[in-house]
């Protein structure tokens, strides 16, 4: 076969398969991508609003410059009250740094050992949780431990869940006699289940809610105090409606963990990433244990908490609409990478 015809060849393979993802990439996607980059983050956050999200915020903290907060759509969509940039807003995931810090300080105090496995704490676990002698805090820290993510099981999301006593039962209850996701420090896989039982860790260790050795170890210490445990804690009108797609009702009320401002959330990334954040040995002991950005998904709100070392740059972004199929999950990414060249771009980072 002659080499032109080879290349023809190739050339009508390629671009077969260009019209084949293109088919299967969500227009909205597409367009979000190649819309020109506006010369403002706030004219973006507006963008990100007329492409089908409820509410916005954004925090940036570049050094050297004054840190910046953004707002746009609405803070509660039923009673037209514009986004807020002081807003309380559901972590969700991103409150696994703040127990990661917390464990490591009560390893530094001695309180814990990381070496220490799930059933030298729950001994009741063994033969309930496969491998439980052989799971370390270690790994349930880094989702090594197999433990199956309770948040899988079918329908979990349709149900309001809390942080109470009981919740933690029903939830655990969901994964119990099932079998290894793989062998304890051979694999990974996120899951929810490991922190469910690290807080119950901590409670059982301190004798009372570790929140309030956070308050004491964390927050206080940096001046946080727009961070709380639950809505249960703070005033609704505070916090930012939360929607899902398909879903008639605001999520505000569901009580999924902590909220925290983004600037909150800001200044705790800035004091994990510089190490302001821990005392003695404990940067040494969190170094390699976890991450130092995260994100955040439950229904009606995604949150990203990001680190851009290059630039020095915490990056904070809340987005109040959420769907099952992920597809404003894909598009907030999108948006995310567009304020952060936006940003550089306005500042001059390269």
């Amino acid at each position: 076969m002659k080499t032109t015809t080879k290349k023809r060849i190739l050339q009508f393979v390629l671009l077969v398969g260009t019209v084949i993802s293109l088919y299967f990439v969500p227009w909205r996607l597409v367009k979000a991508w190649i819309l020109p980059l506006p010369q403002t983050v706030q004219q973006q956050l507006n963008d990100a609003v007329e492409q089908g999200f409820d509410g916005v915020v954004v925090y940036i903290d570049q050094a050297g410059i004054p840190p910046q907060s953004f707002a746009s759509g609405w803070h509660d969509r039923d009673s037209k009250t514009p986004a807020k940039t002081n807003a309380l807003f559901k972590i969700a995931s991103i409150n696994k740094l703040y127990d990661a810090v917390a464990i490591t300080k009560l390893v530094s105090d001695g309180r814990l050992s990381l070496d220490n496995t799930l059933a030298d704490y729950f001994p009741e676990l063994v033969g309930r949780i496969e491998h439980a002698k052989q799971i370390t805090l270690r790994m349930m820290i880094q989702h090594r431990s197999g433990i199956p993510n309770f948040t899988d099981t079918d329908n979990f999301w349709a149900k309001p869940t809390d942080s109470s006593a009981e919740d933690y039962t029903d939830n655990l209850s969901l994964i119990l006699d099932k079998p290894a996701s793989f062998a304890p420090g051979k694999d990974y896989e996120y899951s929810n289940t490991n922190y469910l039982l690290l807080n119950q860790i901590m409670d059982k260790v301190l004798g009372y809610q570790n929140f309030q050795f956070i308050q004491q170890r964390i927050l206080a210490p940096l001046a946080l105090k727009n961070t709380f445990s639950s809505i249960k804690d703070v005033d609704l009108n505070d916090v930012m409606s939360g929607y899902h797609v398909g879903h008639p009702y605001d999520l505000k009320t569901e009580d999924r963990g902590m909220v925290a401002t983004a600037e909150d959330v800001g200044i705790f990334i800035r004091a994990l990433n510089d190490g302001s954040v821990f005392e003695g040995n404990e940067r040494e002991i969190y170094s390699g244990l976890y991450e130092y950005e995260h994100t955040g998904w439950v229904p009606g709100y995604q949150s990203f908490a990001t680190y851009h070392q290059e630039q020095d740059t915490v990056v904070i972004q809340f987005y109040s609409t959420t769907d099952s199929e992920l597809l404003n999950w894909n598009l907030s990414q999108i948006i995310n990478s567009r304020i952060v060249k936006i940003f550089n771009k306005q500042y001059g980072a390269n």
